[in-house]
Parts: structure tokens; sequence; C-alpha cells
């Protein structure tokens, strides 16, 4: 498993109990994250094998795990459930993703300096066997993916778009929906 889905030990191990719930019911751990310290809140994001995710499928989720920690009892503590999807500006944590998301902004950090430097930001292009390709101003570098330590996608209007082609082909956005909507804020703002 890679450590970008699940950093710490603890998360490794709650990781290795979890994913085969979500797999069974055929989703796919994208991130999962133990935080806080004494009022704990484990953070899931998953999603669909082909993306996506809604709110009721969540739910289902939380209720699957939180039936087999509550067998499994690895957290000694009391902690807060949280499952959620990646979001638009997401996380980018399986090799896959770079593919998937290749053209779109990025933001990836190493855990060790590469070339002097630690944070690359820059357009996805794709991998090459191992390596993340990321266009950067000084051109194209090739990043071994165990070598990175965060990667997630920025929010550009690029990928909004992209986003809302996605879920508008998938049939889950109604364009009446958005008729009233009005923007907040001043005129200076835009």
């Amino acid at each position: 498993m890679s450590d970008m889905i699940a950093k710490a030990a603890m998360d490794r191990k709650l990781a290795a109990i979890i994913t085969p719930v979500i797999e069974d019911m055929g989703f796919e751990l994208v991130r999962l994250r133990l935080m806080g310290g004494e009022n704990k809140t484990l953070q899931i994001m998953a999603e669909r094998p082909d993306g996506g995710i809604e709110v009721d499928e969540c739910a289902q989720i939380s209720h699957a795990v939180s039936a087999v920690l509550d067998v499994e009892d690895p957290l000694a503590d009391s902690y807060m459930l949280e499952v959620g999807s990646p979001g638009i500006d997401r996380p980018l944590t399986r090799l896959k993703d770079f593919v998937t998301f290749e053209g779109y902004e990025a933001k990836l950090e190493t855990s060790e300096l590469i070339d002097g430097r630690k944070r690359f930001r820059g357009m996805l292009a794709g991998i090459e066997g191992e390596e993340v390709m990321i266009n950067i101003d000084e051109g194209t570098v090739g990043l071994q993916f165990e070598w990175l330590a965060e990667a997630k996608l920025m929010l550009t209007d690029d990928l909004i778009k992209e986003m809302l082609r996605q879920r508008k082909a998938a049939g889950s956005i109604n364009e009446d929906d958005f008729d009233e909507i009005e923007t907040e804020g001043s005129e200076e703002d835009k």
C-alpha cells in the first residue's frame, strides 16, 4: 500500500482493516488519516473506481467501517469517523491518479530534497514507469512515486469545468439547479 494513502503506522494498520470493507462495497480508498490529540478524528476519503461518490454512499461506508472497527477495536480512545469524497482539489495518492489527471495543475512535495528543492508545482504530464512526470518552469521533471510525501490538484477554472462536465455527464447535475444562484460580494471583488 502506498504511504500516500496512509502515512503513519496506525493509519496503515487502520487502512489494512478498512480497505477490504470499502473494496467489497465497490469503492476505493483514496486516503486515510487519524488526526487530533484527545478528540481523534478518523478521516476517510473514498470514491468509485471510475471516480465520484454520493453522500448516501459515504453514509453506507461509514456504517460498514464503524461495524468493522467496533469488532477489530484497533483504537483505544474514542474517535469521530468522517467519510467523504476527495473533492475537486483532491489529494493524489495513487499512481493511477497522475494518469487520470494528466494536463491539470498540481502541487507535489517530496520527502527528500530533489535537485535542491522539495516543492514542485506545474502541469501533470502522466507517468513513465514508477515516475510521475510534471511540467515545471524549468521543463519536465520525473519524480519517483515513492519520493512523494504530498500531492494534490490545484483548484483551477479548467479543473472545476472538467469536474462539472463529468458530473453532468454522469447525470448527477441538473443545470436548472444553478439558475437561481447569485454570487456574494461587492462589485470590487469582480
